[in-house]
């Protein structure tokens, strides 16, 4: 009986040309000891893939297009992880001595998302018509921002480019690690306000109209807490549409102004500085992404002017974006990095003093990642601190809440009791 089994793809297949256009086929054959085989691969047309199998000894039973999926055949958007994989993959193939072209077109093909495997296509491409790994780069700003496109550039210029993306990969996984801690702080919050709305909003629908219904049968004057409460749910059961149409729209054109607005964006990240607890881990945070976005950029040979540029936009507030802005004026008239930091009223004196040692000391990429690794490690702490906080919080304030309706509906019952 034969064997299936998947044959390599990549195998002794023809260098795609730019400018030709392929299509993707499934196929299904056997070689020449009868064993089945079957793979996917791309080709101008059928006859010619059918051709390439014959020549690798396989004589194919059937090959066809490969039929896209009715839902989700653009595939999933590309995240910084896959970019953080992708750099990691392809530093070590070059690492291993596997020619640029060649590593691209194993990670392709080896991608299951399909918008990845197309980016990296595209760049095999273009690097086989004659473009620089940063030029093909440059032409994907959204997946390769200007940090990324600097580094590879400054490490393609000084040979070291699977280095680079080394660094690049071990970065991307801090700050995607430092970006989860930063959610991980700001979710509990939320989910106390959301938690507490939903309880409040379920009694006020479906128990407080019960209560009314027995309270009308009283003949009494209610209590004004109770009366307050019957009201607000008077109200909720009637125009809930409306509530959540305001609301909806808020939250909607909120969202559209704060994409759109640099002002209103400073703004929030002005405010959200200033929140008990919740202020510090941002302070931390942006202060551990400058410092490792610097000492990346600097080790990797970009001129420190042009490296506090770069960084400015990595810092995920602006208020930090705006004075490392400043800072990088201050560097280009002559300021050490250390008295521009001192100038912006921003950086706690631990920072600009180990930034003054490591300038001195002429290793200031080895200082700035040590100021990383600190404040991302206090970003650790205070979540965790947070979260343990936070958890007996969460029943409070949803005990107060359910309390006070308790409370608010049994005040006739009580009041009834004093009088007989």
């Amino acid at each position: 009986m034969a064997v299936t089994r998947s044959a390599a793809k990549t195998a002794t297949r023809p260098v795609a040309r730019a400018g030709v256009t392929q299509e993707t086929f499934v196929w299904q054959g056997t070689d020449k000891r009868g064993i089945k085989m079957k793979g996917e691969e791309q080709s101008k047309n059928a006859n010619m893939l059918r051709a390439e199998l014959r020549r690798r000894g396989i004589q194919p039973t059937f090959v066809k297009t490969k039929p896209k999926p009715l839902f989700g055949s653009a595939g999933k958007p590309i995240t910084p992880k896959e970019i953080a994989v992708f750099s990691r993959q392809l530093a070590t193939m070059i690492k291993s001595g596997v020619p640029l072209v060649t590593a691209l077109e194993i990670i392709g093909n080896g991608n299951k998302n399909v918008r990845m495997k197309k980016l990296v296509d595209e760049l095999r491409l273009d690097i086989e018509g004659g473009s620089s790994i940063y030029e093909s780069m440059s032409k994907h700003p959204v997946q390769f921002d200007e940090l990324y496109r600097n580094l590879v550039k400054a490490g393609e210029g000084a040979g070291v480019l699977e280095t680079v993306l080394d660094t690049i990969a071990t970065y991307k996984e801090n700050i995607e690690t430092l970006k989860g801690k930063i959610k991980k702080a700001l979710f509990y919050p939320a989910m106390v306000i959301v938690v507490a709305i939903l309880v409040s909003a379920l009694l006020l629908i479906v128990v407080v109209p019960q209560f009314e219904a027995t309270f009308a049968n009283f003949g009494a004057e209610l209590p004004a807490f109770t009366q307050l409460i019957i009201n607000a749910s008077r109200f909720i059961t009637k125009w809930w549409w409306l509530i959540l149409l305001i609301v909806g729209g808020g939250l909607f054109g909120f969202i559209f102004l704060l994409k759109r607005s640099p002002k209103l964006q400073h703004t929030m990240d002005r405010l959200s500085l200033k929140i008990p607890v919740i202020g510090q881990v941002l302070h931390n945070a942006a202060i551990a992404r400058f410092a490792r976005t610097l000492a990346v950029t600097f080790k990797a040979g970009v001129p420190l002017v042009e490296a506090l540029g770069i960084v400015a936009g990595a810092t995920g507030n602006k208020v930090y974006e705006q004075a490392v802005f400043r800072m990088r004026d201050d560097v280009s008239v002559g300021y050490q990095v250390n008295m521009a930091m001192k100038q912006v009223n921003l950086f706690p004196h631990m920072v600009v003093q180990m930034t003054a040692i490591g300038e001195e000391a002429g290793a200031l990429d080895t200082m700035l990642y040590k100021v990383a690794e600190f404040y991302e490690e206090e970003v650790n702490n205070a979540v965790d601190a947070l979260s343990s906080l936070l958890e007996p919080l969460i029943m409070v304030v949803i005990g107060t809440v359910v309390g006070a309706m308790v409370i608010g509906m049994y005040l006739p019952i009580f009041k009834l009791a004093a009088t007989i």
